[in-house]
């Protein structure tokens, strides 16, 4: 089960992330990796994170998903985290292949990963349908480290994401949740509904970092 905590605002749950991210690789050893997010919260973080230009040669920085677009298309994932700063201070930076189309990038970063796992943290958002990564409600998962997704309901359709299983391979995990809009998906999710966030984040090692209201019960 998740330990959830409360914080006043997405600036708080970002701080916070920062601050469980660094003390994470204080103790990590042999290199850090760290796998990244989308989303608006997960980027402030990283903004964070580059904001003293302190270089860490140590990191591996890898995705949890990414869209089939092109490597320099503003909707890419590794796009919007390279213009935060933070690649260039990592000593890795290892984004998934989508260009080359779901199956191909899939099989190539299910190579890619192997070397790190398990993972030393995993950062997540939680979408309004209680989907993470690139993991939608309704969809049967292929049982591969690295999977491809043809259908998404969100534009663009086809995407490449890390299996539950990749997913939950880690030491440790963050999820970030923030937003009025996320408020059914929580709650749902703390009933029990079968949502990609549970099946990934129902961990005894994952944190969720939750806007402060969004809960109406302890968990």
């Amino acid at each position: 089960m998740a330990t959830w905590v409360q914080l006043s605002d997405p600036e708080a749950i970002a701080r916070e992330a920062h601050d469980r991210i660094l003390a994470a690789a204080a103790e990590a050893r042999d290199g850090f990796s760290l796998v990244l997010a989308g989303g608006t919260t997960p980027l402030a973080t990283y903004r964070l994170l580059a904001a003293d230009g302190t270089e860490r040669p140590d990191w591996r920085l890898y995705y949890g998903d990414e869209r089939c677009l092109p490597p320099q298309h503003p909707e890419r994932n590794s796009r919007m985290v390279e213009e935060t700063g933070l690649p260039a201070l990592a000593g890795g930076h290892l984004p998934i292949p989508a260009e080359l189309g779901p199956e191909t990038a899939a099989a190539r970063y299910s190579g890619m990963i192997a070397p790190a796992m398990p993972f030393d943290l995993v950062l997540l958002g939680m979408g309004e349908d209680g989907h993470t990564a690139s993991l939608f409600p309704g969809h049967r998962w292929p049982d591969a480290p690295v999977i491809p997704v043809h259908d998404a309901p969100k534009p663009p359709p086809q995407r490449v994401s890390l299996s539950p299983a990749s997913l939950r391979a880690c030491r440790r995990m963050l999820v970030l949740v923030s937003g009025e809009s996320k408020r059914e998906a929580v709650r749902a999710w703390r009933a029990g509904a079968d949502l990609p966030i549970a099946r990934v984040a129902d961990l005894e090692q994952a944190v969720v970092l939750v806007e402060a209201g969004l809960l109406e019960a302890p968990p």
